[in-house]
């Protein structure tokens, strides 16, 4: 070796050494920051839906006590009939298997309890005062209630929903979440609800339960084991360690396993203060980052070959030396620039690709829940009315409830089953049907939540007729109706109107409210998954519309309006 150009070998060394290292570190955090990225989004897709599920299932306890809070056998029973409240017992009990309530229990206006599902049980809640439970007394206090707790006697973790009734009593329903809980384990994350004071109420780590991500005061922590009843060794710190921000998303550790890294996601949970948190792994991110990282080391080394021969062939050639650099340096950067051509199209696609599996899982996973969740609802109060109407003899009546069921019943299956061939962007069948069908169904599905307002319906001609899906129309104009109806709470004389304009080919139907109207930032992006001006809303009601409506021909648009909002639905004529 030329003992002249050996320091100049160490020197080059030392620098692709040095540049090596500072490329690989940086790789290392960009691959990471990016990865953290795209967990993050696909974390919080996942955060919206178990929310959503999760609001479902309380929404579908919440209607019991209404519907028993005028039960004729309460009403007896709270005056002192014996008889009536054995009857109510056995109810109770039936309508506890059915519903898969926890338990129902009806308290008097001391709030002792006078009827129990579990009144055959030896843990029998008849007769147990639960004045000092505060669903109680904001029942007392304003009507109706809701607490988290353990039970006093059950020592079993739930949530109580309390209503006052008719003769001065109160209806509780216990529901209890070890399915969802179990559901969360299994799914890989660790998932938990806290509190407005950051208490874990719901959680996949039981474990957890009544610790909290805050600390808590001596006299608050007091105060709110009285409220939960979750004695002495609860309202502790939970055992989770700050390793500080990923681009401003919090990554934390269990104290048991310091080296397990976990992003921490968390959503409105539905409930006032609720929150929905998942701690998600990050080895996916890891692995990813040490593949890249390998990737980049490969790349260097290739890098440096190409350089060190491209240097010694230089050296033996030197007549060429000029030629050939410049010929190298030309060919490196075409190199360079369609490697970088490459992976900018690489991340687009991917990218694309990304959004599009996430924006139809939560279309689907969601849309469920989203669209059956007033049929479920209209269902219950036209079963507690039809029970209400047989035993006052008014068989009529009652069996009009009835059909009114089996017409809900039939649009739910056939929703449900739209809903599972979404993926395969399947459609129904597009036929010419009477345009008074979808809007007549629509009201009947929001009959009690229509009454309050002042509702407008269109004079349409018999033969009038358009090309669509009888059911597929209906949601949309459910979600319509439900979308004003959730506007113009608050507003004073409350009023939709419902307008037909038509000519030779089309059939324009409009749906007009006076209420506040839309928020013109979310205006351009109304129709974009996930994007609602409203606190509790998951913005996907009119994606879907906007998809069942380009299905059948048609569009759905927002009109510009003095007051309100104006949606327009654009049907072809039969």
């Amino acid at each position: 070796m030329d003992s002249a150009r050996f320091p100049n070998r160490i020197l080059w060394i030392a620098l692709f050494l040095g540049l090596a290292g500072g490329l690989l570190w940086l790789s290392g955090e960009i691959a990471e920051r990016n990865a953290i990225a795209r967990l993050s989004a696909e974390t919080r897709g996942a955060a919206i839906l178990r929310q959503a599920y999760l609001k479902s299932e309380i929404e579908r306890f919440r209607l019991l006590p209404i519907a028993l809070s005028d039960d004729s056998d309460l009403v007896a029973g709270l005056t002192g009939s014996q008889a009536a409240l054995r009857a109510l017992d056995r109810k109770l009990q039936a309508l506890a298997r059915t519903t898969g309530a926890a338990q129902i229990y009806v308290l008097d206006a001391s709030g002792r309890t006078v009827a129990s599902s579990n009144w055959g049980s030896e843990r029998s809640f008849v007769g147990q005062d639960y004045s000092f439970r505060n669903y109680f007394k904001l029942a007392a206090a304003h009507g109706s209630g809701a607490q988290f707790a353990l039970g006093t006697i059950s020592e079993r973790p739930g949530m109580y929903l309390s209503r006052r009734s008719r003769g001065g009593g109160y209806v509780v329903v216990k529901l209890e979440f070890d399915g969802i809980e179990q559901q969360w384990a299994r799914l890989g994350e660790i998932t938990f609800i806290t509190s407005r004071e950051g208490i874990i109420l719901i959680t996949s780590r039981p474990d957890w339960r009544f610790t909290t991500i805050h600390p808590l005061s001596a006299q608050a922590k007091q105060r709110f084991r009285a409220e939960l009843q979750s004695g002495r060794g609860s309202l502790l710190p939970v055992q989770l360690r700050g390793m500080g921000d990923a681009d401003g998303r919090q990554i934390v550790s269990p104290a048991d396993e310091p080296r397990r890294r976990l992003l921490w996601q968390s959503v409105a949970a539905g409930e006032p203060g609720w929150q929905l948190n998942m701690l998600t792994p990050l080895h996916g991110v890891e692995s990813f980052v040490r593949t890249v990282r390998l990737a980049t080391l490969l790349l260097l080394l290739l890098l440096a070959g190409g350089i060190w021969i491209l240097r010694e062939r230089g050296h033996r050639r030197a007549e060429r030396a000029a030629m050939a650099a410049a010929r190298t340096r030309e060919l490196r950067r075409e190199m360079e620039e369609r490697a970088a051509s490459e992976t900018r199209a690489d991340t687009l696609r991917e990218g694309l690709r990304q959004a599009n599996r996430l924006a139809s899982l939560g279309q689907i996973t969601a849309g469920i829940a989203h669209e059956t969740a007033q049929p479920v609802a209209a269902i219950r109060s036209y079963a507690a009315n039809g029970r209400l109407l047989i035993e006052r003899g008014d068989s009529e009546a009652a069996a009009e409830n009835m059909a009114a069921i089996e017409r809900l019943t039939d649009r739910i299956g056939k929703v449900t089953a739209e809903l599972r061939g979404f993926s395969r962007k399947a459609t129904g069948a597009i036929d010419a049907i009477p345009l008074a069908g979808p809007i007549e169904g629509s009201v009947l599905i929001l009959k009690s939540r229509l009454a309050r307002v002042d509702l407008h319906l269109p004079d349409l001609p018999d033969d009038l007729r358009v090309m669509a899906d009888m059911i597929r129309l209906e949601q949309v104009l459910v979600n319509l109706l439900q979308n004003a109806l959730e506007a113009l709470e608050g507003v004073t004389a409350p009023a939709i109107r419902l307008s037909v304009a038509l000519d030779a080919e089309t059939v324009l139907l409009s749906v007009i409210d006076n209420g506040p109207g839309i928020d013109p930032s979310v205006q351009g992006q109304l129709f974009t998954p996930f994007v609602t001006s409203r606190p509790s809303g998951l913005g996907l009601g009119l994606v879907i519309a906007s998809d069942i409506m380009a299905d059948m021909g048609g569009s759905l648009r927002l009109l510009p309006s003095e007051a309100g909002a104006h949606f327009q639905l654009s049907l072809k004529r039969a």
